[in-house]
């Protein structure tokens, strides 16, 4: 009994640790996007509290919210650095949810020994450090600028995003077409639907949670990637990520970004919260 309460209390303790580690920079975070003050590094209430920070997010005008200049100019290149990462986020997302899916259906349809290898080959981005895929990934675009003139932006980032990725699709979507009856395909067939009729009334609404999954897997991904994405970006397209970090060695960060963060984090906490809820709602369904 002494040995379970020293383990239950020694468990709790590190529980709490953990949850404190997490959690305490997104409470500094939250706590400083609300101060007057400009410093990065100190909570600054003695200057007063606003809500400019957020405010500066939604509006062009900056005279009203009492900013100085160089906070101001380095606001609307922040907006564009958020326009980019979810511009890249978006289609990055969509794209590999679609190609992830595909090649699912493609590897599920293989013999085992094909499929096995094929998996390891899929497993091979996920495993391997981001910064051996990011520089492995810039050789290639030194190749293709030098080839056919691409060059290092926007397309870069773009195309790095979706190959890193689609092995998330295909993990999530897998386990989904592994659990529907092999004869779904060939019995939708028979009942008078086309090749692409079967699969998209038939495979894609059994494996939907599973698309569902890896989408939200790649979405979570390529939001906040910075390694990869400094490799292939070039010196002129910024993400949120890459533009915290060269802006953080220029000085002149504003607090806009705390204020994007928090925001981003509600938005993902909100969202959560949602999934809970429809999941319990489904279990209590189907009971």
């Amino acid at each position: 009994m002494k040995t379970n309460k020293a383990f239950t209390t020694l468990f709790t303790i590190i529980l709490i640790l953990s949850f404190t580690l997490i959690y305490l920079p997104v409470l500094v975070i939250f706590l400083m996007s609300f101060t007057k003050s400009y410093s990065l590094t100190t909570l600054g209430f003695s200057s007063g509290l606003t809500l400019k920070w957020y405010a500066s997010l939604f509006t062009k005008d900056y005279s009203a919210l009492d900013i100085l200049y160089r906070y101001s100019s380095n606001i609307r290149t922040l907006k564009n650095a958020i326009f980019n990462t979810f511009a890249i986020t978006l289609l990055s997302t969509s794209i590999a949810t679609i190609l992830g899916t595909m090649f699912s259906i493609g590897i599920n349809a293989l013999s085992k020994k094909k499929r096995t290898m094929m998996l390891t080959l899929n497993n091979m981005p996920i495993v391997t450090p981001d910064i051996v895929t990011g520089f492995l990934l810039l050789l290639v675009f030194v190749v293709l600028e030098t080839i056919f003139g691409l060059k290092r932006g926007f397309p870069t980032v773009l195309i790095a995003h979706i190959f890193f990725s689609i092995p998330y699709v295909v993990l999530s979507v897998l386990p989904r077409l592994s659990q529907i009856d092999p004869n779904t395909y060939e019995a939708a067939r028979d009942l008078g639907c086309s090749r692409m009729g079967a699969l998209i009334k038939a495979i894609i609404p059994s494996i939907l949670t599973g698309i569902i999954s890896g989408a939200m897997f790649a979405f979570t991904m390529s939001i906040d990637d910075f390694v990869i994405t400094m490799f292939v970006s070039g010196t002129r397209f910024h993400n949120v990520s890459t533009w915290i970090d060269n802006g953080w060695r220029r000085g002149y960060i504003p607090k806009t970004v705390y204020a994007y963060n928090v925001i981003i984090f509600l938005i993902a906490f909100i969202i959560i919260l949602v999934n809970r809820s429809i999941q319990s709602k489904n279990r209590k369904v189907k009971l």
